[in-house]
This record gives structure tokens, sequence and C-alpha cells, in this order.
């Protein structure tokens, strides 16, 4: 495997940004947007690839337009943090299809998640006849968000 240095360079970290903005940027359109031939571009690309970097290309979902346009972050307190009961939970968070990011964090509570939903009613479905019936949570505190304020560049290339 063919490792760089974390070092990027402007014109790596502005094709980092392209790639952010279009994922499908062909590689003349990235030469072109980056002020390179395609050749040191194509090269480039393949060093942040191999060097994990970029660890995959993906789309993004609008989920309000399939319908789930109700967000709530859950935080979860186990009953205990002990490797077997942070392996079971995770399992058991997994297999609900609700749960669309789920972090395991430091502080007063273990997890935070991000449930998605039709509507207020299906969480409270999802949360009532399937969420606090997993083993080991102590304590589950929802909130409601209002509107994104901020999202989807990384730090690094934010600005």
């Amino acid at each position: 495997m063919l490792v760089i240095s974390t070092n990027l360079d402007s014109y790596d970290l502005n094709i980092l940004h392209a790639l952010q903005r279009n994922g499908r940027a062909t590689i003349n359109e990235l030469a072109e947007t980056v002020g390179l031939s395609p050749s040191p571009v194509a090269r480039r690309l393949r060093n942040l690839e191999a060097a994990g970097v970029i660890t995959g290309y993906a789309a993004l979902i609008d989920e309000a337009v399939l319908g789930y346009e109700f967000s709530v972050f859950v935080s979860v307190k186990l009953e205990r943090q002990v490797d077997n009961a942070l392996a079971s939970f995770e399992t058991a968070v997994r297999r609900f299809p609700e749960v669309v990011d789920c972090w395991l964090m430091t502080g007063n509570r273990d997890y935070l998640l991000r449930v998605a939903t039709r509507g207020p009613a299906d969480f409270e479905r999802f949360l009532t006849s399937a969420f606090t019936k997993v083993p080991g949570v102590a304590s589950i505190e929802s909130s409601i968000p209002l509107r994104r304020v901020k999202a989807g560049l990384s730090r690094t290339l934010a600005g």
C-alpha cells in the first residue's frame, strides 16, 4: 500500500473540496478546477485514496424527499459501560433502520443517535415498541432539532 504524508498541499485540498461539492467529477473536470493537467490529478487522487484520506464515494440522499423528514437526536445512557454491554447495544442499534447515525460518546451519556422517521407518531412508535426494549439501557433523552445550521464539509476543507 502506498502511504503519503498527511501534509496535504493546496492542490490536494482543492481536489478534496471539489469532490465534496461533486463526487462524480471526472478527472478532466477536477484538473480544470484545481489548475493541473489530468495526469497529476489522477495520481494525486490515487494517492489520496491509497492513504485513506478518501475512504469512498457515496450519493447524498435527501431523507425528507423520501418521507423521513422528522429527525430526533437521542442520548442513551447504559446501565453498565463494559465491553459486552457496549457491543450488545451497538449490535441492537444496527438492526434499526430508523437509526441513521450513532456515536459512542464521552460525558454523561454513552451514545448519541440520530433517528429519522416520517413524523412524531412514527418516532413514538419506534421508541415505545422497539427502542425501549433494547436490553441494558438505563435512560433515554430525546431532542428535536429545529433546523440544520451547518453540514457537509470536513473541518480541514471548510476553510
